[in-house]
């Protein structure tokens, strides 16, 4: 029993990370290319690095969506399938 919650914790935090991977991956590369062009132009505005990550972190939000609730809604099947085996 102890190894079955163990192992769902684990999944879970891998379910975690792979959904939310795209959108940290896009404000990473956001902010990496906004930060190399004010380096560049010496233009230090907090705006300028804080609004396109946010529009690029949602569009890529919105674009990613569906593969993201197709990943939630099998692991929530998977758990719900496995509630039976567990014995208290």
């Amino acid at each position: 029993m102890e190894s079955k919650l163990i192992a769902i914790t684990v999944e879970t935090m891998k379910i975690a990370l792979f959904v939310s991977m795209p959108m940290l991956l896009a404000g990473l590369l956001a902010g990496l290319v906004i930060s190399i062009f004010q380096a560049t132009t010496q233009i230090n505005e907090m705006t300028l690095s804080f609004l396109p990550k946010i529009i690029l972190t949602g569009v890529v939000m919105v674009f990613t969506m569906p593969w993201i609730m197709n990943e939630m809604i099998d692991f929530t099947t998977r758990i719900f399938k496995m509630i039976p085996t567990f014995s208290f």
